[in-house]
Order: C-alpha cells, then sequence, then structure tokens
C-alpha cells in the first residue's frame, strides 16, 4: 500500500523561501513530481523528476526560482521554492508514477499526497 506525506508548506513573505518534502513508503517509482492548485483554478504542473535520466523539468512560471530534487535511499522528493511571489499561493500536491508518462499530464500519476498549503504574503 502506497502512502505519501507532504510537509513544509505554511505562510511566506513575498521574496522568502519554503521547502516542501514528501515522504513515499509502499512502492518506488521513476517519476515524482510537484503540482499546485491555486483557489478558483485547476491544478497544474509545477516540476517533475525521473529516476532513470535523473532529468528534471519545470513549469515556466517556477523556472529559476524553484529547484526539485529527489533522495531515492529516502524515496523523498523536495521542492525548494525561492524569490516566492503572491502567484504562488495554492495547494501543493506530490506525485508519483512508476514509468515515463508525460510528466506534465494529471493522469499519468497513480498516486497523489493530500496535499500542503503554500501561502505567499505580498
Amino acid at each position: 500500500q502506497v502512502h505519501m506525506a507532504e510537509s513544509g508548506g505554511g505562510s511566506e513573505q513575498a521574496g522568502g523561501s519554503l521547502r516542501l518534502s514528501c515522504a513515499v513508503s509502499g512502492g518506488t517509482f521513476n517519476t515524482m513530481a510537484w503540482f499546485r492548485q491555486a483557489p478558483g483554478k485547476e491544478r497544474e504542473f509545477v516540476a517533475a523528476t525521473r529516476r532513470s535520466s535523473g532529468t528534471r523539468y519545470y513549469a515556466d512560471s517556477v523556472k529559476g526560482r524553484f529547484t526539485v530534487s529527489r533522495d531515492n535511499a529516502k524515496n523523498t522528493v523536495y521542492l525548494q521554492m525561492n524569490n516566492l511571489i503572491p502567484e504562488d499561493t495554492a495547494v501543493y500536491y506530490c506525485a508519483v508514477q512508476v514509468g515515463s508518462k508525460h510528466y506534465w499530464y494529471i493522469s499519468s500519476y497513480e498516486y497523489w499526497g493530500p496535499g500542503t498549503q503554500v501561502t505567499v504574503s505580498s
């Protein structure tokens, strides 16, 4: 049984930083990703990392500010968020897939975490 636990969300001022973590148990996954959903908006891709290639992918809106990484020994994926802006306010979700399907598609992912709130004030 797969269990996912996110942590690290909270409130921060614009320009500040937060680090999200997502610990996964019950399976090994090639692609680990972060999505987010702001109030009244659809869930959107943020960042992903592939175990097989080491490749990292980012949404244009977070390139240069966010960094996705993973610790395979701990089966954990991280999202370092720097230079936060109010538009980053959302619930952030960790997602994993066994394979290498399209990393930006919500439907590519088999398992999802419960989400963690990130609020950025101006």
